[in-house]
């Protein structure tokens, strides 16, 4: 008997659910999981992302769109539980590209350290079989002054002002370094390995127009999906390539976003800073068409570290077995493929208030799924259930603490060797973008409550508020903040370095002289102190004071050679000055600042001819020196040659567009050039920085433009 039209039609669809269903089981069938076999003609593609929160994308979870991501971990393997060994940038790469710990490396800090070009790294590895090797880099903590170009062929460090979201920041946008590094890419004729960068996530968060307006409540979260959409060429440019691509996504370290008081990184190691994205995946070259589009992507729960990328690179390349094992990490490859491991323990530390301030040293490590921090109040935490780190379980659980405090002895948990000094201008790079530097505290080997960060992270907060007064012109407001964190822990260097500067930049020369002499009594043991106090005594006329000061300590450091061989300058005593700096080159003899600043003293006893040979050497040794452009323009001048001194002073500008003497002496000479117009634009500028000690520059600019 025939069922009726409506029961045939129900059994009908019913039939064709059943097939659908079953052919979608059969694709499935036909869809192996994802995998990678050793190849040694493939390409390597390495992603970071600076200041990525793994939670904040969409296929971890998050919130931002992050489109061409979740495609790669759609068809790639996506960690779940992947960690770095530091929250800060310099060390976390050096960790990535060399395979070791921060003690193994030797980089403990984004200041005063060096990565020994001697180490063996990706790039040195993958060079010697046969890979060209480029890096593209958005943000001044990877400059290749801090060592990590060896092995490279090009190194893409450019980022003047032309390419940065802000010129203080020294920061390059994500589809600028992404137009770079895909230029070069089209241009290798074999194999290669690529190092991507992107900083935009870093603060201060300011994604473009399109993608503020989509995350009003979240910058943070808009600068990572613009950042995602900015990927989308380079992915895409894969599969026009003759070869496979391996690719592998990653971030330095998170952000905290207030998470247990900390808003940004580089104090704590809790989940929110030190828990990365990890995602591994492959491009087809030309023959396959793009992102794999013949795998399921896996989900890996094992854990996974930043140690272990450069083992799994030259698993994935061939050649692991030809390269002598000189790192911590294991290759991802048979996690991958099998989807579980042995557990591995990682080591991380924070060392930056420790090595800048005299805070505690953090370390930790964890195993499995629990973590132990070792502090003066340490911390256990039960991960699994409790992955926010909201209880600390290291008092009422003091048995499974002291297991994991085991665990951590069996790395080097010696205090970090003592850093060296920066260049004055590597510290205001780096501190433009919110990191502490300054001088090298001391470390000890005792340490009490008192010193534990999350008894001081109030101080930050303080001296994170104070900063924001200073930048929306709220002086006052940064004086009795600065004032009260130095009432509070007399020891903060940065306080008093930072509140002599306010006062200094209000013309009052004398508080900030004041406030540095202080800082001394009580104690502050950083060496800037000592010499930015020279600086101040030695530019507000008082150089003998500031060679008193200096000459007896300065030694081998180039911050002290640096400030005293200035304090000669403005004494004029130009010999004495230019002896300084050869000094100084004697230990650095590469160093552009002391070139730069030997020109400065030639310029002084007016010799315009030595001035412009050794301010060309400075030039010659660092392009993207603004000051040394700015002193060639006045030697330039000096000997009738106005043109080129107005191309010198503007490349100045483009450089730092807060470059002041530029600003200045550009004014001048165009406006007694009878170029009123141009001399506006610039004098403009330079009446609206200018500060108020500046007062008798400001008024001979005010009275040739007749403002």
């Amino acid at each position: 008997m025939t069922p009726p039209r409506g029961r045939r039609a129900a059994i009908f669809a019913a039939v064709a659910a059943v097939l659908v269903a079953l052919g979608a089981w059969l694709l499935l069938g036909r869809t192996r999981a994802f995998a990678i076999a050793p190849d040694a003609e493939r390409n390597v593609l390495l992603v970071t992302i600076d200041t990525l929160r793994a939670d904040a994308l969409g296929s971890y979870g998050g919130g931002a769109a992050t489109p061409n991501l979740d495609r790669l971990a759609s068809g790639g393997a996506r960690f779940e539980f992947a960690h770095g060994h530091a929250v800060v940038t310099l060390p976390s790469h050096a960790s990535i590209l060399s395979g070791r710990y921060p003690y193994g490396h030797g980089i403990r800090d984004n200041t005063g350290y060096r990565f020994d070009p001697s180490r063996p790294t990706i790039a040195t590895l993958l060079k010697a079989h046969g890979f060209s090797t480029g890096a593209f880099i958005a943000g001044f903590p990877l400059d290749r002054r801090f060592g990590l170009g060896a092995g490279f062929d090009t190194y893409d460090d450019r980022l003047d002002a032309a390419s940065a979201t802000d010129a203080g920041e020294r920061e390059r946008r994500a589809d600028k370094v992404v137009a770079s590094a895909s230029n070069w890419i089209a241009r290798q004729p074999g194999k290669w390995f690529g190092w991507v960068h992107l900083y935009d996530p870093h603060a201060s968060y300011a994604p473009p127009a399109a993608w503020a307006a989509r995350y009003p409540a979240s910058p943070y979260l808009g600068e990572v999906a613009w950042t995602d959409y900015a990927l989308g060429p380079l992915f895409e440019l894969l599969q026009s390539q003759p070869r496979d691509t391996l690719i592998i996504v990653t971030a330095d370290h998170g952000e905290g976003l207030g998470d247990h008081g900390e808003q940004t990184h580089g104090v704590f190691a809790y989940e929110a800073m030190l828990r990365v994205p990890l995602i591994i995946a492959e491009a087809s070259g030309a023959a396959g068409g793009g992102l794999r589009g013949d795998t399921r992507g896996i989900t890996v729960a094992s854990p996974a570290r930043h140690v272990d990328l450069l083992p799994t690179v030259l698993d994935a390349a061939g050649i692991a077995g030809l390269v002598p094992q000189q790192w911590d990490g294991a290759s991802l490859l048979p996690v991958i493929a099998g989807g579980t491991s042995e557990d591995r323990p990682s080591y991380f530390e924070a060392m930056t208030p420790a090595v800048t301030r005299g805070w505690a040293p953090l370390r930790g490590v964890i195993a499995g799924r629990e973590k132990y921090i070792d502090l003066p109040i340490p911390e256990l935490y039960d991960l699994a259930a409790d992955p926010r780190e909201a209880v600390n379980l290291a008092t009422r659980e003091a048995a499974r603490a002291q297991v994991l405090f085991n665990v951590l002895r069996g790395f080097n948990v010696a205090p970090p060797n003592r850093a060296a000094a920066e260049t004055p201008e590597t510290l205001e790079r780096l501190r433009s973008l919110g990191y502490i530097g300054g001088g090298v505290a001391q470390v000890r080997e005792q340490y009490t409550e008192a010193d534990d960060p999350k008894k001081l992270i109030e101080l930050e907060q303080m001296l994170q508020r104070a900063l924001e007064a200073q930048q929306q012109g709220r002086p006052d407001d940064a004086i009795r903040i600065y004032k009260d964190v130095i009432a509070r822990r007399a020891d903060t260097e940065d306080a008093y370095r930072k509140l002599a500067f306010v006062y200094w930049r209000q013309g009052k020369a004398a508080d900030a002289i004041a406030t540095l002499e202080l800082a001394l009594r009580n104690g502050v043991t950083q060496s800037e102190v000592r010499i930015k106090l020279g600086q101040y005594l030695a530019e507000s006329g008082q150089p003998q004071r500031a060679i008193d000061l200096l000459a007896a300590t300065a030694g081998s450091d180039p911050d002290a050679l640096i400030a005293l061989g200035n304090a000669y300058t403005l004494a004029g005593r130009p010999r004495d000055a230019v002896a300084t700096y050869t000094k100084l080159l004697a230990l650095d003899p590469e160093n552009a600042l002391a070139h730069e600043n030997i020109g400065a003293a030639h310029l002084r006893a007016g010799d315009a001819a030595a001035a412009e040979q050794a301010l060309r050497r400075a030039i010659a040794l660092d392009p993207n020196l603004a000051g040394a452009h700015t002193a060639l323009g006045v030697a330039l001048a000096s000997t009738g040659r106005r043109d080129e001194a107005i191309a010198a002073w503007t490349r100045a500008i483009a450089l730092d567009p807060a470059e002041l003497n530029a600003l200045y002496n550009i004014t001048v000479n165009l406006a007694e050039a009878g170029r009123l117009d141009e001399a506006r634009a610039y004098g403009d500028r330079f009446l609206a920085a200018a500060p108020a000690y500046m007062v008798e520059d400001k008024a001979r600019v005010q009275k040739m433009l007749n403002r």
